[in-house]
């Protein structure tokens, strides 16, 4: 099952509120918000640390349903998704995205990542994530093209019609950027919480030399590459034209993307913010080999970064019709571009989050002009009702919200208001089941896709314990 399927076959259920049998009032006495955190004993894994921040959070902050959120979405990737083993002798973490029994390269990066910060106190989670990280590599070196992939490497997928090069073990061969900066991201994260280097030995450092290659052959200065995918599907998003190999581009140093995080396909390949997601990832990695080998040659790294800088200079940022300047969501180099966003992370909005808040790659203004156009009329995909408002995307179609794009946008901000707004919302879409959803319709919340979506759930637990360490009054 993809993702598109699991949607369409759960999509605007109330299976969550009708299940439960209770639906909780904001801001209730804690004795109307029942246990539906998974039983201690059907818990994949436990982490006493995690355990004693969700027991801090819940005793500290005055909104007790906040409270009760958080302690069902934070561990909610420990719970249920991880499936830890030894593999000739290094940790091995598989990790799947909820409801469907795949391991997505972004998403099991996602889920994890929120879990850093405490792990270098606790060694069974680094081990955890160390372990996720190795599996990253092994995946990465069977397939850089694949996003999504098996456990058992014999597994056939039910895409194995796809035409494309499909393997046994692969669920999914969308080439998506986003790919394979996560796992650098995660293993830069995890090295830096750590001081941990023992993951970059020969396969991890065989891995980002296949990272550099590929975005290198998907720059196509020369010619489409190896890479294409062609699916017989209703929905035009699945497949890509001109024979598997997506719409011209003017090569100019940007790398092209088949596919957004959301697994849907791009309009023009130049994806922008997986380009400059893509951009700090390859710095991360640059800066992680020099320390483990200096005989490996980051000469093409650093010429592959400076065409990126130099393609994104030439093609990302562009004029709305109000004259000012902002990031694009798509460019094809031929000065044509798509002035959107998708919820899906890496998203214009996200950028700060992924890149920093402070880094030379984005420019200040421009991203703040594009943040302005992203949570406005002017992104198609911005959507305001009743019950809230937030981006979504074609994914799941119209007038559905993600809360990963309200999550985002709290994360991102520095303002009280605009933070508080994005809690109180969270707070009164969950449709009474105590877990974030894959979207919520915006006019009636409780009209929601994927019940169970792990990286949701984690994303809004690191938000609630950001917003707890930095700004507790807005939990109150």
């Amino acid at each position: 099952m993809n993702r598109r399927h699991f949607v369409k076959s759960s999509a605007l259920a109330t299976a969550g509120v009708l299940l439960s049998g209770y639906a909780i009032a904001a801001g209730g006495n804690s004795s109307a918000f029942p246990t539906v955190r998974i039983p201690t004993d059907k818990r994949k894994f436990t982490s006493k640390s995690v355990e004693k921040v969700i027991a801090e959070v819940k005793k500290n902050i005055g909104n007790k349903e906040l409270a009760w959120m958080f302690e069902n979405c934070f561990p909610n990737t420990l719970d249920t998704t991880v499936d830890y083993t030894n593999t000739d002798g290094k940790p091995d973490t598989y990790v799947i995205t909820g409801d469907i029994d795949a391991m997505w390269l972004r998403d099991s990066s996602a889920q994890v990542w929120p879990y850093l910060p405490l792990c270098k106190d606790d060694k069974d989670l680094q081990q955890l994530i160390k372990g996720v990280i190795c599996r990253q590599t092994k995946c990465i070196l069977k397939d850089p093209y694949a996003n999504a992939f098996y456990k058992d490497a014999t597994k056939i997928s039910e895409w194995h019609n796809d035409q494309t090069k499909m393997q046994a073990g692969i669920h999914e061969r969308k080439w998506e950027i986003d790919s394979l900066c996560y796992p650098i991201r995660l293993a830069y994260g995890y090295w830096q919480e750590t001081g941990d280097n023992s993951f970059m030995d020969t396969d991890w450092q065989e891995a980002m030399k296949l990272i550099v290659q590929t975005f290198k052959t998907q720059q196509r200065f020369h010619d489409k590459g190896p890479y294409s995918f062609m699916r017989s599907s209703p929905y035009a998003t699945d497949s890509i034209p001109m024979g598997g190999y997506g719409y011209p581009v003017k090569p100019n140093g940007l790398i092209c993307s088949m596919f957004r995080p959301s697994d849907d396909a791009t309009v023009y390949p130049y994806l922008i913010p997986s380009n400059i997601f893509a951009l700090a990832s390859l710095h991360q990695m640059v800066e992680m080999i020099k320390t483990v080998d200096s005989v490996y040659d980051i000469t093409p790294a650093n010429e592959l970064m400076g065409q990126i800088n130099e393609g994104l200079n030439l093609a990302a940022i562009t004029k709305t019709d109000k004259k000012l300047s902002v990031y694009a969501y798509e460019s094809n180099g031929f000065g044509s571009y798509n002035l959107m966003d998708d919820a899906n992370v890496p998203s214009l909005l996200s950028l700060p989050y992924l890149v920093g808040a402070d880094s030379k790659i984005l420019d200040k203004a421009t991203y703040l002009n594009t943040r302005k156009m992203v949570l406005s009329e002017d992104n198609p995909f911005f959507f305001k009702g009743s019950a809230g408002e937030g981006v979504g995307g074609p994914h799941v179609g119209m007038d559905m919200i993600w809360p990963i794009s309200i999550i985002m946008r709290g994360l991102t901000s520095n303002d009280d208001k605009e933070i508080k707004l994005c809690l109180d919302t969270l707070q009164h879409t969950h449709a009474g089941t105590g877990f974030m959803h894959e979207s919520f319709n915006k006019d009636d919340a409780s009209k929601y896709s994927r019940p169970w979506f792990a990286w949701a759930n984690t994303l809004f637990g690191e938000f609630i314990w950001k917003v707890y360490r930095e700004r507790p009054q807005l939990l109150d």
